[in-house]
């Protein structure tokens, strides 16, 4: 094996630890972009221009997010992975049915994704308190992010 082009500030154990955190925190934020823009093709109801238009500002969050995590990976000496087999295989965000969906579901299906998604950054944000507090800063950054998205979700269905 070559090696690493790219070297980490971090000693090899936390980089290891702090890139599984990366790496599955990725998985997420790009399959949450998948779904979000499946979710806005179907969306359809009386309601269908806010959430269409809502959906698209969670993709772009989820993909920002995504670039920030990879870059932060990379910087740390660790590949990201953002392959669709990857995603596939691993990712921990619940699958949004396919076909037309009532708005009513899209809005049931996202803000549960989010739900758990934050339920998994919270847990990842004290892993990474042993390890690298500035991988910590951008997950605490982004979760700040995903929460503001989870509440205007919410107030959807209120």
């Amino acid at each position: 094996m070559a090696k690493n082009p790219i070297t980490s500030p971090l000693a090899d154990a936390d980089r290891d630890a702090v890139g599984a955190i990366l790496q599955a925190t990725l998985v997420d934020l790009v399959d949450l972009s998948l779904i979000g823009k499946q979710a806005h093709w179907n969306v359809i109801g009386k309601n269908f221009r806010s959430v269409h238009l809502q959906l698209d500002e969670l993709v772009v969050l989820a993909r920002n997010a995504a670039d920030q995590v990879a870059e932060r990976a990379a910087a740390l000496g660790v590949t990201p992975d953002g392959t669709a087999k990857t995603i596939a295989a691993s990712s921990g965000v619940q699958e949004i049915e396919t076909g037309w969906l009532k708005e009513e579901q899209v809005v049931t299906s996202i803000t549960s994704s989010l739900g758990s998604l934050i339920a998994r950054m919270r847990t990842r944000i004290e892993e990474t308190d042993k390890h690298d507090l500035v991988s910590q800063d951008l997950l605490i950054g982004i979760t700040q992010e995903l929460e503001q998205a989870h509440w205007m979700w919410q107030a959807q269905s209120a």
